[in-house]
């Protein structure tokens, strides 16, 4: 007759033994939660309970306060989304952003998981914003890039980094992995480049220095440059988590696949880049990330995106001592998007059982 095993540790039992093991260790774990109380304590009476939000108070009432300054985001949250598009054109611009994110959303789910679908959706989520961004058509007036900003600049950028770099990350992962000598050398020499420079350098070479190099009518707005080596610079990054993710197939499929007859476009379309995106799903969801983050790069080279946005906030007026105020209501913004996208990375991964063998 088996013994039966122990009765599982109840929950204070399990406290007990992870941080009141010995007198040392009690301690420790007191000292420990005394200071995350006071801390949070201390953010708590800061953020809400001695904070101002009534803009109307005006900055006086903030210099008096205790708290948090929250009506600098009541007065200028305008200028912090929004950036130097026009004030009576802005309603455009928050239906842009609008456009993007529910582009995004149905592009998570499933049900639109074919390329027709996928296709479909982003021509025309990218049409829509374009259209509201721009003007110039069905009624709309002319608002130029120069203009544009907040977050829906840097939600342009990034979308456009992630539509033009995911593509031609696989391509650069597929020639890297040629058998020809010549074709994987010279494309890992590429991709070996760009990833040794600073993305910051990459920008302002695209920003400053090409349109020196180039004939006027190839150089283009310089928003567009700019977009178009941050996509390179993801394309680099991708590129090796594409061909991670392609050297962890087993070499016999592609034999196999061989064997049945296959075409090579037929072995990578329906063996290896399925079972590559898969491995490399992970790493993939973090690259999207760090692009997201990165963003904020540009206002090196002078575009007006969300963060430039939050210094104009507080940097003119009455405001100019609210910059923590502004900062966090910008790390706000972050987060929402980059939490939501890692959520979304952590679904696809037990959904595709990632990692399970």
């Amino acid at each position: 007759m088996t013994d039966l095993a122990p009765p599982a540790p109840g929950m204070l039992e399990d406290l007990r033994r992870r941080f009141f093991a010995s007198p040392l260790q009690a301690l420790v774990s007191l000292l420990s939660l005394g200071l995350i109380a006071l801390v949070g304590w201390k953010l708590l009476n800061w953020a809400l309970l001695s904070a101002v939000f009534d803009p109307s108070q005006g900055a006086e009432a903030c210099h008096r306060a205790a708290g948090a300054c929250w009506s600098v985001i009541a007065a200028r949250w305008r200028i912090i989304l929004f950036g130097l598009y026009p004030y009576e054109e802005q309603w455009r611009s928050a239906l842009a952003c609008v456009a993007v994110v529910a582009m995004t959303v149905l592009s998570c789910i499933p049900a639109f998981w074919t390329g027709r679908r996928i296709a479909a959706i982003w021509l025309a989520g990218t049409t829509v914003f374009y259209v509201l961004m721009k003007g110039g058509v069905l009624g709309l007036s002319y608002v130029g890039e120069e203009s544009w900003g907040g977050l829906a600049l840097t939600l342009f950028i990034f979308v456009a980094t992630c539509l033009i770099g995911f593509p031609l990350s696989i391509v650069l992962a597929l020639l890297r992995r040629s058998e020809l000598p010549w074709i994987s050398r010279t494309t890992g020499l590429i991709i070996d480049a760009v990833r040794s420079l600073p993305l910051i350098s990459i920008l302002f070479t695209f920003a400053i220095v090409l349109p020196f190099a180039l004939p006027h009518w190839l150089q283009g707005d310089k928003l567009y440059r700019v977009i178009v080596g941050s996509a390179l610079f993801f394309a680099a990054y991708q590129a090796e988590i594409v061909r991670g993710g392609m050297q962890g197939v087993a070499h016999g499929q592609g034999e196999a696949a061989m064997a049945l007859g296959l075409s090579y476009w037929q072995r990578v379309s329906r063996i290896l880049l399925p079972q590559a995106m898969r491995n490399a799903l992970p790493a993939t969801i973090n690259q999207f990330v760090i692009s997201f983050k990165e963003t904020s790069l540009v206002v090196i080279v002078g575009f007006f995106e969300i963060i430039a946005s939050g210094n104009a906030a507080y940097g003119t007026g009455e405001w100019r001592f609210a910059y923590a105020e502004v900062y966090t209501f910008i790390a706000f913004i972050y987060f929402v998007f980059v939490f939501s996208l890692s959520r979304y990375g952590a679904f696809l991964e037990r959904r595709m059982s990632v990692g399970e063998r």
